[in-house]
């Protein structure tokens, strides 16, 4: 087993099986495969057969969802889940991934993210000098320095991500939160107060500053999560949701604010994008003017076009000058 899905093993699976009759919550998280699966369980999602198994189930389970509690579930649609959501929290399992043909969305893997809640009651979560009541526990609550030290990556009081969420090696999480489903990649900075949404996607070598909302969904299945690719570095405070894709080498300053309905304006084309800031953009916030000239409305600007040696040699500072 390695070491991310070691730490993706809940404390109840720690623990080993919970007595029979102490309470209602107990019953339940014993007849839970997050209490009371095999050993072999956590490796299933690495066959394809299992995993295709295991989406079948979560389809159907999704038609009869309104059906589904804590109290009433059938077990193989808990272990389907609960199995799908161990693989995200190690990696193995993304809700998006990158093709030839552009990023995709695996609607499933939503499903079982959303089914998940469904299937948890809210309980006491422990988190050092305070306490938590929620449905998803944290990922790193059977943590030991052990556990830490395999993954590789440091989490500075009081950061928090959610079990289901993946997070690389040589990553630093500043006191933020990283939500069930999301993904961190290598060598990226999470900086104090940046959060990182349900699902979103987040490359290697990517510095998400101070306050940086990376926005999250679930719901509707379809929709796209957002999605940061590599060596991007995203400015104090800015807000990048609504599945838009900002790809690699890009850099945008603070206060930037993007979503779907942003217009992005390229300076030296003069075209208006959406949803989209192509790779090595430069971006700052700006305004246009309205049709008819009474008032101007935000706007992102696209100032200049870097490579990715351009990016390596060059300060942020130089970088974001509008000249």
């Amino acid at each position: 087993m390695c070491a991310h899905c070691r730490g993706a093993i809940s404390p109840a699976t720690r623990r080993g099986r919970i007595r029979a009759g102490i309470s209602c919550v107990s019953r339940w998280w014993r007849r839970s495969p997050i209490a009371s699966r095999r050993r072999g369980a956590w490796h299933n999602w690495r066959r394809n057969s299992d995993v295709d198994k295991a989406r079948a189930i979560i389809e159907q389970a999704w038609e009869n969802r309104a059906q589904l509690s804590p109290a009433a579930a059938p077990r193989e649609v808990c272990e389907a889940v609960d199995t799908v959501i161990a693989g995200l929290d190690c990696g193995r399992l993304r809700v998006a991934e990158k093709t030839a043909a552009g990023w995709i969305t695996h609607q499933w893997i939503k499903m079982a993210v959303l089914l998940s809640f469904r299937l948890e009651d809210n309980r006491l979560l422990p988190g050092g000098a305070t306490r938590y009541y929620d449905k998803v526990p944290g990922k790193f609550a059977s943590y030991d320095e052990a556990a830490f030290a395999a993954g590789g990556f440091r989490v500075v009081p009081p950061a928090m991500a959610r079990r289901g969420a993946f997070i690389g090696r040589n990553v630093v999480l500043m006191p933020s939160f990283v939500n069930i489903g999301a993904y961190v990649d290598e060598g990226t900075m999470v900086d104090t107060w940046a959060t990182v949404g349900s699902c979103a996607q987040i490359g290697r070598n990517v510095h998400l500053s101070g306050g940086v909302g990376i926005g999250g969904v679930l719901e509707p299945l379809q929709a796209a999560p957002v999605i940061i690719e590599d060596n991007c570095f995203i400015g104090a405070r800015s807000e990048i949701v609504e599945g838009v894709v900002v790809e690699e080498n890009s850099v945008l300053s603070m206060g930037v604010f993007i979503g779907q309905s942003t217009r992005i304006l390229d300076r030296a084309s003069g075209e208006i994008l959406y949803g989209r800031v192509p790779a090595g953009s430069v971006v700052v916030s700006g305004s246009l003017p309205a049709p008819d000239g009474r008032y101007s409305l935000y706007c992102a600007v696209i100032v200049k076009r870097v490579d990715a040696r351009t990016r390596a040699k060059t300060s942020l500072n130089e970088l974001l000058r509008g000249d």
